[in-house]
């Protein structure tokens, strides 16, 4: 393999990477933590945002795909092309999908929403794994070291499923913080109470005044 050819491999490389290794994972994970009331104005920016990020994914996968059938030998016999095949099908899928989102409030609501979920998941998954077999077919063809780009691409993967996993959990933290601070707020303010004051609140009536044993306790 010549220098072209290297430089045109990396360039496909980079520009699935930027779609099935980065984009679709990150917008998957980002979708998942949009916390925001419907209709709102936050709403609707974060949702064409997750559509603009989605179409360019599509856009870079089709431009990589085009790349790589016109510049390289394609005879679909080893995992990576195959699966890249089947994932590049996936992903003009799962944008068809997007564009039949049926209104809110609808029963077909529920069940698109479902499968929208499931395939974007898969193919995300399926984008990772690819990216993977693609730097090990690169180092097959080429004979170059490809130990740097994996560490590097095993870190971001890494960082992308600590958000997507713990993202619901830092909320949950966050809501903890409140109703323990709110308790500690209570505590102290019990705590800064005169002693003299509750003691005198508990001092006995007088005997000349006969009084009853809960009146005296709940005045």
């Amino acid at each position: 393999m010549n220098q072209q050819q290297i430089i045109c491999y990396c360039s496909t490389w980079l520009l699935l990477w930027a779609s099935t290794g980065f984009l679709m994972p990150r917008n998957t994970s980002h979708q998942r933590s949009i916390k925001a009331e419907p209709g709102s104005r936050r709403s609707k920016v974060l949702f064409y945002l997750h559509v603009g990020f989605q179409m360019l994914s599509v856009l870079l996968a089709t431009v990589g795909a085009a790349m790589s059938l016109k510049k390289f030998e394609n005879s679909f016999d080893n995992n990576h092309q195959k699966l890249g095949l089947a994932l590049y099908g996936a992903i003009l899928v799962q944008g068809l999908i997007g564009f039949f989102r049926p209104h809110r409030g609808k029963k077909e609501r529920s069940y698109w929403y479902l499968l929208h979920w499931i395939l974007g998941t898969i193919v995300s998954l399926a984008g990772v794994i690819n990216i993977y077999t693609g730097l090990k077919a690169y180092h097959k063809r080429t004979l170059k070291s490809t130990t740097l780009w994996t560490i590097l691409f095993t870190v971001e993967v890494t960082i992308i499923g600590l958000v997507y996993l713990f993202q619901d959990k830092v909320e949950y933290m966050k809501k903890q913080g409140v109703i323990i601070g709110s308790e500690s707020s209570i505590l102290s303010s019990i705590q800064d109470i005169p002693q003299s004051q509750t003691q005198k609140e508990l001092l006995p009536v007088a005997c000349g005044r006969k009084r009853n044993a809960l009146e005296n306790l709940f005045d």
